[in-house]
Order: structure tokens, then C-alpha cells, then sequence
């Protein structure tokens, strides 16, 4: 069974919510994980804009990258380009992917504005996680 880490800078957003994906799309032919190269625990609008679409997050936890040194990855995905830049090396044969989705946590406005980016932001996560469990795992 394939493994497959997502890593963002504090693990509350971004790579919890393509965590949620991947699992939903992989079913049982991979095993997800997450971790943050900080930890800034799991964000309430992270776990309510994907609980709108289905996929509930809110037992996920944020976990330190640190954590998984053990685990021989066979994927590690950076969804952010700070974790790209502090990603530790692993000594697996982990293939790397980036992609450097906008920080919700960031937005700013109404909370209407900023779930709208929340919303933004788990469309283009949920099209990229769909996209590669077809090309790598399924």
C-alpha cells in the first residue's frame, strides 16, 4: 500500500483539507497523512468548509513532521512554499510534488468573504487530490 504525506507549514488548513481528499478519493489503496513543519492545530474553518462537501476532519489532529520520520513515505507533497523550503529530507525514495495553494487563514473581510476563500481554496485542493490518486494510486 502506497504512503503518502502532505506537509504544510503549521498543519491546519491547507494540508488537512487535501488529507481529508486524498483519503476520500485513495479509499483503501493508500494510507494519508499530514503533518506541518509547525504545528498550529486543526483550523474550525478548515473542518467546517470541508464538512460542507462531505468530508469530515474534525478527529484529524496536527501533527509535527517529526512525528513520521519512521514511515517510509512513497509520495510527499508540499502544499505550501515555506514547507517546501523547510521540508526536511527523508531518506526514502519518496517522489516529491509542490503546489502552492493560497492560504485561507489569511483571508480577510466578513466571515461570509472569508469562507468564500475557504471555499476557493478546498475546490482547487479537492481537484488536485482528485487528479493525483488517478495518476499515481489508482
Amino acid at each position: 500500500m502506497k504512503k503518502i504525506l502532505v506537509l504544510c507549514t503549521g498543519n491546519s488548513c491547507r494540508s488537512q483539507m487535501a488529507e481529508g481528499y486524498l483519503k476520500h478519493f485513495a479509499g483503501d489503496n493508500a494510507e494519508v497523512y499530514s503533518a506541518g513543519v509547525e504545528t498550529h492545530g486543526v483550523n474550525p474553518r478548515a473542518i467546517a468548509t470541508m464538512q460542507a462537501d462531505g468530508i469530515d476532519i474534525a478527529d484529524h489532529t496536527s501533527n509535527n513532521i517529526d512525528e513520521y520520520r519512521s514511515i517510509d513515505f512513497d509520495f510527499v507533497i508540499t502544499v505550501c512554499d515555506n514547507a517546501k523550503e523547510r521540508c526536511p529530507f527523508f531518506p526514502s525514495g519518496a517522489r516529491k510534488f509542490h503546489y502552492n495553494f493560497p492560504d485561507p487563514a489569511k483571508a480577510t473581510g466578513t466571515e461570509a468573504e472569508i469562507m468564500e476563500q475557504f471555499k476557493a481554496v478546498r475546490e482547487e485542493i479537492k481537484k488536485y487530490s482528485r487528479n493525483f490518486i488517478q495518476e499515481n494510486i489508482a
